[in-house]
């Protein structure tokens, strides 16, 4: 057994910086390099493997162990998903169907900007309520490309709306798992998570306008913008305060929709038709009248599939469900060469603990299969022959290799700064921060997500650090564990998997670094924001008082 070590160099700072090495090498390679994402990975993962072996002092056997268990679990679920999202956009574009629910979607507003909410804010909102794990970015960045937005549009704007759902998605699996790892009460956690987010849950959909075409004309349309954060913050407040953490996306995102849409239907309609998909003034095409021609029945047929979709992915996050298909079939591998072969010290936990590494290939209950069952389905509506599906299917494997490549080289390369330390070595940075801590303690959060791809992963990783340094410096380990998950929500849109399932879905492979340029300084000032207001949370009244406020049962957070 090897135990993990945080200051191999005995210099914090140089510890620090050799640890941030394939950070570097990915976020330079993709970034500034322009090299192509699946080189800029497996160069990524060339320097997470030479850092861990070479100065973290981790065996070789048990570093390229760990690089391979990482790699099996980009395939599952990640790439899983990826593979059948695009494989039912393209069984519904090859038949004509989504040219007719791209029209449809005029009908309830010819507006870009509004579209946009509707589809990558709203609709985003209840897939990662419901999945989780790519498939949000995957759904709306395919929408979006579909609807005629520009590739760089479609993904920065899909990643930039994919923020303050996230916390909660996958029937609230983040907060879920923090409360395990860290001890604390889920209901506490959620109901913290739940103040924090809101105010940005407000923000988020002005914020998405204004990256799409400035802050002119996202001020012309803000009656519209403001219904749709509005119906999805109140919500989510409410829900994750008093009924908790599962369902708080699907509802809020339900409610954020229909309101919009009753909204621009019957309510209010901007004076200026926005029809630009590149966000560009000057791109703006005469308005012309929203009627579609098409019937009611075409424009269900159309509709169905992303019904049906949606259904499935709702009844695949169910933990029963999962349950039951694990039941039926899901073996699981004790990872050669990895499982219980590392150990977490001190400081990261109170007391040395052993790092399992078991894989369920949960194929069954996997979110991709309830997604691939749809667009069988969908498909067979449509009129397709197995074989033709079986066509399409490979065609679109063909097209998504390099992006499974990268899917894969990325997850391994989060995998291997995970066991190796790494990861550990950049959050005891963050750590010795001492009253600045509630916003560096945030940024924590941020920088998990942008490493490891998931606010789940990124609350494992530090949720326990969390607690033990609020704790020392005499803040409420519920407010730092869950500032965990909300500044985690902005890194999402920066961390390489999603940049590439974006990329991906919008067909756009090979522009990540385009896209990563795009959103950095949403993502760096988002998280920022959430900083300042955990900080006043933890030190200013009245905001303070959110920290005390009793939860569902009177319970206090603190």
């Amino acid at each position: 057994m090897w135990s993990q070590v945080y200051d191999p160099l005995n210099n914090a700072w140089l510890s620090t910086a050799a640890a941030a090495i394939p950070v570097v090498v990915l976020l330079g390679a993709l970034g500034f390099f322009h090299i192509k994402a699946h080189i800029a990975a497996l160069m990524g993962l060339a320097a997470s493997l030479l850092v861990a072996i070479a100065v973290f002092g981790m065996p070789a056997s048990t570093a390229l162990s760990s690089a391979t268990f990482g790699a099996a679990n980009g395939l599952m679920p990640i790439g899983w998903i990826i593979l059948n999202v695009i494989f039912l956009y393209q069984l519904t574009e090859r038949k004509g169907q989504f040219a007719i629910l791209r029209e449809s979607i005029t009908g309830v507003t010819n507006d870009r900007r509004l579209q946009l909410l509707l589809i990558a804010f709203s609709f985003g909102a209840f897939f990662e309520g419901a999945g989780g794990f790519g498939t949000p970015v995957a759904v709306t960045g395919a929408m979006l490309i579909g609807l005629g937005f520009s590739p760089l549009a479609a993904s920065g704007l899909s990643l930039i709306a994919n923020t303050a759902p996230v916390a909660y998605g996958a029937l609230g699996t983040p907060v879920i798992t923090l409360a395990k790892v860290t001890g604390l009460d889920v209901m506490q956690l959620s109901a913290m998570v739940g103040r924090q987010l809101p105010l940005f849950s407000l923000i988020v959909p002005f914020w998405l306008v204004w990256a799409f075409c400035g802050f002119r004309n996202m001020i012309k349309v803000w009656p519209a913008v403001l219904v749709a954060g509005l119906f999805f913050a109140i919500p989510q407040f409410v829900v994750s305060n008093y009924f908790g953490p599962e369902l708080v996306d699907v509802l809020a995102a339900i409610i954020s929709l229909a309101a919009l849409a009753l909204f621009l239907k019957f309510v209010w309609h901007p004076k200026e038709v926005w029809t630009s998909t590149s966000g560009k003034a000057e791109d703006n095409v005469e308005h012309v009248g929203g009627h579609h021609g098409y019937t009611g029945g075409e424009v269900l047929r159309a509709w169905l599939p992303w019904i049906i979709l949606s259904v499935l992915v709702l009844i695949w996050g169910m933990p029963e469900v999962k349950k039951f298909w694990n039941g039926v079939w899901a073996p699981v591998f004790e990872w050669p060469g990895l499982h219980n072969m590392v150990q977490k010290v001190p400081p990261i936990v109170a007391h040395p603990e052993i790092e399992g590494a078991k894989y369920t290939f949960g194929i069954l209950s996997a979110t991709g299969t309830g997604i691939l069952i749809a667009a069988v389905i969908s498909g067979f509506i449509m009129g397709y022959s197995p074989l033709g599906m079986l066509k399409v299917y490979w065609e679109t494997l063909k097209t998504l290799k390099y992006s499974l490549i990268t899917i894969v080289a990325m997850l391994a390369l989060g995998y291997v700064t995970r066991y190796s330390g790494t990861d550990i070595t950049l959050g005891l940075a963050f750590a010795q921060t001492g009253v600045f801590y509630p916003f560096f303690g945030t940024l924590l959060g941020w920088l998990g997500v942008a490493l490891t791809g998931s606010d789940t992963a990124a609350n494992v990783l530090f949720g326990g650090l969390q607690k033990a340094s609020a704790q020392q410096l005499g803040l409420s380990p519920v407010l730092m564990a869950a500032a965990n998950s909300a500044g985690g929500v902005m890194g999402k849109m920066i961390d390489a998997q999603s940049i590439v399932v974006a990329s991906t879905a919008t067909r756009w492979y090979g522009h990540e670094g385009d896209i990563l340029r795009y959103v950095f300084f949403h993502s760096i000032a988002l998280a920022c924001l959430v900083g300042i207001l955990v900080t006043l949370m933890a030190y200013v009244p009245p905001f303070t008082s959110l920290v005390i406020w009793p939860a569902t049962g009177g319970v206090p957070v603190h």
